[in-house]
């Protein structure tokens, strides 16, 4: 009888850790919308408006298609800070969210920009 509750008493700690996971990738999430999201719009902005040529017009049509490309998923929203040096590892790994980064490419591969 008190294996029964041992084993229970264990798959409820393991669940509960679970959750608490859970909560902490949830607000990752909202952490790449809320901050990182428009520092990555300001950047496009910018970098495609200072790379305009004859070849390359860069309107503003061009601008919002490269903000709707980037935005659209939140694996490109990351995938984008990092390549463009908006973040970078270090401050994934300072502010723990290294492992929800993994788990996040890992989850959004099929949406990821090819490289």
């Amino acid at each position: 009888m008190d294996i029964f509750v041992v084993i229970a008493g264990s798959i409820l700690l393991w669940m509960a850790w679970q959750l608490y996971r859970a909560k902490q990738f949830t607000q990752f999430k909202k952490l790449i919308e809320r901050e990182i999201k428009p520092q990555i719009i300001e950047h496009l902005k910018v970098e495609l408006a200072e790379n305009r040529c004859d070849k390359f017009p860069n309107s503003d049509c061009h601008i919002q298609a490269s903000i709707a490309y980037w935005c659209q998923y939140k694996a490109r929203i990351l995938q984008c800070a990092l390549t463009h040096d908006v973040i970078n590892e270090q401050w994934l790994k300072d502010t723990g969210n290294y492992r929800n980064c993994q788990h996040l490419f890992h989850i959004e591969r099929q949406f990821m920009h090819p490289q």
